[in-house]
């Protein structure tokens, strides 16, 4: 029985088909980035603090306007029917039940209605969101954010670090294409895809790629708050806020992009500093233990967004798979907020614990 996301992933390799494994776990070009990610969470040193009061110590947090059970989200990821036959399907049950918020995919390979349906009759659920990338022909992208807001989706994830498709070796190497019966469902045409590997045309993908225009256009055409995810330099998050940016996410789109881009650890100070508090900062990329959820809140972050363990997860067992995965994520976050005399998820209360300055022994316990 796995007890750790590590055990997860390794199982759940040997549950997928080689190729489904290389799209689904790979990484663009040398996979340096996606090494970095994880790398980096663990590098960061904790400093716990002692005889703090904790009764009370919970796990709750607050994003844009909800108190969450958790700061645990999961990911936008395309696909998800690759890893098990229910995919979206059997993360959104689970995500519901263990109070996990969850981002969908446009290139989810189950409907987005049913997804919402099955999401959104969970009492204890956090919050529901859709994911997009800008589309060539905005009437696909205006139908599509329609949809959403018909089915209950509470913000948009615009996308904005992907105008191109990353050179995902890896990928390219086990010839990857999708199998009959799985594919981007919600979409009205296969632009946006991008799924298969073959030639592109480079000069038509720059000349669809978004820019702040197309994010001023989503923003008046819904009234959906707008979140902007692959944010990773600090004058991109100021023009985030100017925007009209609900929340911004620190994004290296987990390594599948552009290869030897900084860590998403790396980064996150630099962000929270930018926005200065004017909107919620949230995380992905390479989380993969409790500790390095409670580093991530320390370092101003009001959120963080689980990918690949998700997956893994849910190769593993389903809709079990992935609310284990949760769940551990959750109960390692418990132990270390406990460990570290963090009562709650508060920056005063957890601040202190990556201090290392002199700052630290003019604190009241």
């Amino acid at each position: 029985m796995p007890v750790t996301l590590a055990d997860h992933e390794w199982l759940a390799q040997e549950r997928t088909e080689p190729s489904a494994w290389a799209y689904l776990c790979g990484g663009a070009a040398d996979e340096i980035t996606l090494r970095a990610n994880q790398n980096a969470w663990q590098q960061i040193p904790l400093r716990p603090r002692v005889l703090r009061p904790l009764a009370g110590c919970h796990t709750c947090t607050e994003l844009m306007g909800r108190t969450l059970a958790h700061p645990i989200m999961v990911a936008p990821m395309a696909y998800q029917r690759l890893a098990h036959t229910h995919g979206e399907a059997a993360t959104a049950l689970a995500a519901a039940a263990q109070g996990a918020g969850l981002v969908l995919s446009t290139q989810s390979s189950t409907r987005l209605e049913d997804v919402a349906r099955l999401y959104l009759g969970e009492p204890e659920r956090g919050p529901l969101w859709f994911q997009l990338y800008k589309m060539a022909a905005r009437s696909h992208m205006r139908d599509l954010v329609q949809r959403a807001e018909d089915a209950g989706y509470e913000a948009l994830v615009l996308t904005v670090d992907a105008p191109v498709h990353g050179a995902r070796d890896r990928e390219r190497r086990a010839g990857f294409v999708l199998p009959p019966g799985v594919g981007a469902i919600n979409l009205a045409s296969p632009e946006g895809d991008g799924s298969q590997p073959g030639p592109v045309d480079f000069d038509i993908l720059c000349n669809q790629a978004a820019t702040w225009d197309d994010v001023a256009w989503l923003g008046m055409l819904t009234s959906l708050p707008m979140v902007l995810k692959g944010i990773t330099h600090p004058a991109d998050a100021r023009l985030a806020l100017e925007a009209g940016a609900a929340a911004i996410i620190v994004s290296n789109h987990g390594g599948r992009t552009l290869d030897t881009v900084p860590a998403t650890a790396q980064l996150l100070p630099e962000i929270v500093a930018a926005v200065d508090g004017r909107c919620p900062v949230l995380v992905d990329g390479g989380i993969r233990r409790g500790t390095d959820v409670l580093k991530a809140m320390a370092m101003g972050a009001s959120a963080v967004l689980v990918g690949r363990p998700v997956i893994h997860g849910l190769a593993n067992s389903g809709a079990a798979g992935v609310a284990h995965v949760i769940r551990l994520l959750r109960d390692e976050l418990a132990i270390a907020m406990a460990l570290c005399g963090c009562r709650t998820l508060s920056r005063s209360d957890t601040t202190s614990i990556m201090s290392f300055t002199s700052n630290d022994t003019k604190e009241t316990p």
